[in-house]
C-alpha cells in the first residue's frame, strides 16, 4: 500500500489549496448570497487564514508527537466537515465558523511531508518533498477556475458539495493507506505555549486583515498590534525555558533555519500577490481605471498558466536541487520572481503578456516552495520535522494574509472614478518584486551545498 502514500498526500494537499482559495471568486457575489455585508464576507477568508496559522504548528507539533497519521485524518476531517457546513447554509455566522474548519487543512501539507520523510525511499524523498510542496500553487490555480466556472453556471453550495466528496474520498484513503508513523517524540504538550502563540497570532493578523476596514490608526488596530508585539516576546521567553517547547526557537534560529522560513514569508507574499492581484486587474473595467474587462470565467482561465508552470517545473526544481544545491534552486526561483513582476509592473500591457507574466512568476515560486522544505530535511531532526515544516507553512500563511491586506489598502489609496488607477497596480505588484529580491540576496546566507548527500534516518 506504501505506493499510494504519495497520491493521497498530493490529493489531499491540492484539496487543502482549493479550500483556502475557493471562496475569492465568490467574494463579490456573497453579499448578495447571503444578506450579509462585505465586511462579514471578508471574514470568510479571515478566519480561514487565522485557524490556519494557529493550527498548523500546534498540529506539526502533536503529529510529531502522538502520531502523524492520526494528526492528518484530524485535519482532513474537520476540512471535510466545513465543507458539508458550507454546502448546506447561507447563514453568514456558519458560514464563518465552517470556513474556519477548513483552516485546519493548513497543516496538511507539513504533516504530509513528514510522512513522506519516514516512508519514502532515500533516493526519493526529496522529489516527492519539492512536488508535494509545489501542490499548494496547484490547488490555487486550479481552485480558482474551479470556483468560477461553478458560480457562472449553477449554484455556489455546488461547490462545496464537490469539495465534500473529495474530502470524504481522501479520508477514506489516508485511513487504509498510511500506516502509523514509527517515530514519535513523546513528552508533554506545551499548552502555554500554544495558548500563547494562538493570541499573539490573532493579535497580529486580526489587524492586518481588518486595517483597511478598521483604520490603520484606530485604537482597536494600534492597541491589537502592541498586544501582539509582548504576547510574542512573552511566548519566545516561554518557548526558550520549556524542556518540550512548541516550537524549538533554537533550532529556528540556526541559519540553515532562518533562511527558509523568511523566504517562506516572502514569498507567500509574492505568490499571492501574483493570483490575488491579477485577478482584480483582470476583471477590472478599462473604462475606469486599469483593467481588462474580463468575466469572472475568463480571469479565472488566465491563470491557468500558474498551474500548468507549477506541475512541469516541480520536478526541475527538485533536479537543480539535487545537481547543484538548494542555494541556487532558491536563486533560480528569486530571478524568475523578480523578472515575472517587472513585466507585471508594466501598465497598459497586452492581455498575453499579463498571462507571460503569471507564468513566468509561478515557475519562481515554484523553485522556492519546491526547494524550503528540502533544506529543512538536511537542517532539523527526523522528530522535529513536522513541527518546522509547519513553522515554515505558517510563514507563508501570513505572507499570504499581509499581501491581502496590503493589495487592499494600496489599491484602495488609488481609486479613481468607478475603478482603479493604474498606478496602484504598479505600486503593489513592485513591492511583490522587491519581496523577490530578499529573497535572492537572503540566499547568499545558505551554505553552498553542491548535490545533497543522505543522512542516516533521524539525524
Amino acid at each position: 500500500m506504501s505506493k499510494f502514500v504519495f497520491p493521497v498526500l498530493a490529493v489531499g494537499a491540492i484539496f487543502q489549496a482549493i479550500m483556502q482559495t475557493v471562496i475569492v471568486p465568490l467574494l463579490p457575489s456573497l453579499p448578495g448570497f447571503t444578506g450579509a455585508g462585505p465586511t462579514a464576507v471578508s471574514w470568510l477568508v479571515t478566519s480561514t487564514l487565522l485557524v490556519g496559522a494557529v493550527m498548523t504548528p500546534i498540529f506539526g507539533r502533536l503529529a510529531d508527537m502522538i502520531g502523524k497519521k492520526q494528526m492528518l485524518l484530524i485535519a482532513f476531517g474537520l476540512m471535510t466537515v466545513g465543507s458539508l457546513i458550507c454546502a448546506l447554509t447561507s447563514n453568514i455566522g456558519l458560514l464563518i465558523f465552517a470556513r474556519g474548519l477548513q483552516g485546519a487543512g493548513a497543516a496538511v501539507l507539513p504533516i504530509g511531508m513528514a510522512i513522506l520523510r519516514e516512508v519514502m525511499p532515500r533516493e526519493r524523498v526529496d522529489r516527492s518533498i519539492a512536488i508535494l510542496s509545489s501542490t499548494l500553487g496547484i490547488g490555487t490555480a486550479v481552485g480558482i477556475p474551479f470556483a468560477a466556472a461553478i458560480v457562472q453556471f449553477a449554484d455556489w453550495h455546488l461547490l462545496f458539495w464537490v469539495t465534500t466528496a473529495i474530502g470524504l474520498g481522501v479520508t477514506v484513503a489516508a485511513s487504509f493507506v498510511i500506516r502509523p508513523s514509527s517515530t514519535r517524540t513523546g513528552g508533554r504538550f506545551d499548552v502555554a505555549g500554544a495558548a500563547g502563540l494562538t493570541g499573539a497570532l490573532i493579535c497580529l493578523l486580526v489587524p492586518i486583515t481588518q486595517g483597511s476596514t478598521w483604520g490603520w490608526t484606530s485604537v482597536a488596530v494600534l492597541t491589537m498590534f502592541v498586544c501582539s508585539i509582548l504576547l510574542f516576546a512573552i511566548w519566545g521567553f516561554q518557548q526558550l525555558r520549556n524542556r518540550n517547547p512548541l516550537v524549538d526557537l533554537r533550532v529556528s534560529a540556526r541559519r540553515s533555519v532562518l533562511t527558509p522560513h523568511l523566504s517562506a514569508l516572502l514569498v507567500g507574499f509574492a505568490f499571492y500577490g501574483n493570483t490575488l492581484i491579477t485577478t482584480q486587474l483582470l476583471q477590472a473595467s478599462p473604462e475606469h481605471g486599469a483593467g481588462y474587462g474580463l468575466t469572472i470565467l475568463q480571469a479565472a482561465a488566465c491563470q491557468l498558466p500558474a498551474s500548468f508552470a507549477m506541475m512541469i517545473f516541480a520536478l526541475v526544481a527538485s533536479r537543480v536541487s539535487d545537481r547543484f544545491g538548494p542555494k541556487i534552486a532558491i536563486m533560480i526561483g528569486a530571478t524568475f520572481l523578480i523578472v515575472g513582476y517587472s513585466v507585471h509592473a508594466v501598465p497598459d500591457k497586452p492581455l498575453w503578456t499579463v498571462v507571460a507574466a503569471i507564468f513566468i512568476a509561478a515557475i519562481g515560486t515554484t523553485f522556492v516552495y519546491c526547494t524550503l522544505p528540502i533544506l529543512l530535511l538536511g537542517a532539523v531532526p527526523l522528530s522535529q520535522n513536522a513541527a518546522a515544516n509547519g513553522v515554515n507553512v505558517l510563514l507563508r500563511t501570513v505572507g499570504s494574509t499581509v499581501c491581502s491586506a496590503v493589495v487592499a489598502t494600496v489599491l484602495a489609496a488609488h481609486m479613481v472614478a468607478g475603478g482603479i488607477g493604474p498606478r496602484g497596480f504598479v505600486i503593489v505588484y513592485l513591492v511583490c518584486g522587491a519581496c523577490a529580491v530578499v529573497v535572492f540576496v537572503s540566499a547568499f546566507a545558505l551554505p553552498s551545498l553542491g548535490p545533497r548527500t543522505p543522512r542516516p534516518a533521524g539525524v
